[in-house]
């Protein structure tokens, strides 16, 4: 019997040529679109190894507490100058090597003593007298001059840590959100600090985030919470109470050598080690803090607060630009200082611990305990008039939508205070509201005539 012999037909030449056509255009656009995104100077691409080793997930929260509603948006997809990172155990190196040898160099000498306010309560002139610290020997105004209300095990543990990241949240005005992208060793080398009030604590219990038969050491994820507990010694004001550890963070830490501050509306999402080296170590910078997204000089943020009641007392924030105007304050187009902007956005400052960032840092403070808690309005006035200059690393908007994401803060808080909280909180809130319509109505007799603020208004009117 004869076989059958099977055959396969394969496509013809002109076929096979034209697959091969089509393959090759697909790589080389491929490649092309890869290296256009890679190499391309108006992206905010960061040079982020996807091998870089990453911790996984830190914690998980009860359903009810919503750590990730209310995202903020981000139209912004390009930048003037990117933020490249290099990669993670380089970086790693490099940062504990700097934590392990001390700098040589010499402390600031604060004032000590007590005080009917935490921040001693300076006039405008000793303030200011302060600004040119041309002799390491003379004591400056930087707080405590009230005792500031942590347990000692916590108080020992703040003075180990080297490498701190820290934030703040009072009044349960915002989540507690886990960091994202740190690499396997990070927690080694970085503390994360958490401050919280009484009110904050009783919201965790409430949604189970934090079992109220734990031991007083409350951990969550990351971050090491630390309870502030209810003293005189404090402001009545709980954003004035955060403005504690966001500008007296070297003070709180004595022994670290960076700090990153955090406000609880964001989430950090690239490792912080990262973020030190790129935006301090490599530039060579004392401070790095973002542009404010819209304004420029210091009076537009000025009039936006007033406008939209971001701080009550308007005749308050009239006073703080009038001072600010006397004593030499400028528009931004005026002055020839090397900075981009007068406004930055103050919810991610990161800091080596030196003597020009702690000067700048102390002198903020005390400008916010003389007028009021909202820091860009301070901000330029310090910077420029100080002395050492604080060598000041400020970054595009678009990077800073890149290393975190922005959440609005909580709009139902926990009703966890006893009666006798509540009522006070009335009276404060009623209180609050006829300083506002007595400050409005003072506001309306104001003049540009005869305000200090007038050659700066003219000047950034054109």
């Amino acid at each position: 019997m004869g076989k059958f012999i099977t055959t396969t037909l394969s496509p013809p030449l002109y076929a096979r040529s034209k697959l091969l056509c089509f393959s090759l255009l697909y790589l080389f656009t491929t490649l092309s679109l890869f290296l256009y995104v890679s190499l391309s100077r108006n992206q905010c691409i960061f040079r982020y190894s996807p091998f870089d080793p990453i911790q996984p997930k830190l914690f998980s929260y009860p359903s009810s507490y919503g750590e990730h509603k209310y995202a903020i948006p981000t139209h912004r997809s390009s930048c003037s100058s990117p933020v490249f990172f290099s990669d993670y155990w380089t970086v790693l190196k490099e940062i504990q090597s700097i934590l392990s040898h001390s700098s040589s160099q010499e402390n600031l000498r604060y004032i000590n003593g007590k005080s009917e306010s935490f921040g001693g309560n300076f006039s405008t002139q000793r303030r200011f007298s302060y600004f040119n610290h041309s002799n390491i020997d003379v004591e400056v105004p930087c707080g405590f001059f009230r005792d500031f209300p942590v347990s000692n095990s916590d108080r020992v543990e703040m003075e180990k840590c080297g490498l701190v990241v820290a934030s703040a949240i009072f009044n349960d005005h915002d989540k507690i959100r886990q960091p994202v992208g740190l690499g396997v060793k990070t927690l080694e080398t970085v503390c994360f600090y958490m401050f919280i009030d009484d009110k904050t604590l009783n919201s965790l219990f409430h949604h189970n985030v934090i079992l109220k038969n734990n031991p007083k050491d409350y951990r969550v994820g990351a971050w090491r919470i630390i309870k502030i507990s209810k003293s005189k010694n404090l402001y009545l004001n709980p954003a004035m109470n955060g403005v504690i550890p966001k500008y007296l963070i070297h003070r709180l830490f004595p022994n670290s050598k960076f700090s990153i501050w955090v406000d609880a509306k964001i989430r950090l999402m690239i490792d912080p080690l990262l973020l030190i080296h790129s935006m301090l170590v490599v530039p060579e910078a004392d401070m790095a803090i973002s542009k404010h997204p819209f304004f420029v000089n210091t009076m537009e943020e000025a009039m936006a607060t007033a406008r939209w009641k971001k701080w009550g007392d308007v005749d308050g924030l009239r006073m703080q630009m009038e001072t600010y105007c006397e004593h030499g304050l400028k528009p931004w187009s005026s002055h020839k200082l090397p900075y981009p902007t007068d406004v930055p956005d103050t919810a991610l400052i990161l800091r080596r611990h030196g003597i020009r960032s702690n000067l700048f840092s102390c002198f903020m403070f005390n400008e916010l305990e003389a007028f009021n808690p909202r820091d860009q309005l301070a901000f330029a006035f310090v910077r420029d008039h100080i002395n050492p200059k604080v060598k000041m690393n400020m970054f595009e908007v678009e990077v800073f939508e890149q290393v975190v994401v922005e959440y609005r803060h909580n709009l139902k808080k926990i009703e966890t205070s006893t009666y006798e909280e509540q009522e006070e909180e009335q009276k404060q809130e009623s209180l609050r509201r006829i300083q506002k319509r007595r400050k409005w109505l003072d506001h309306e007799s104001w003049s540009l005539n005869s305000s200090s603020c007038k050659n700066y208004l003219t000047d950034m009117w054109g």
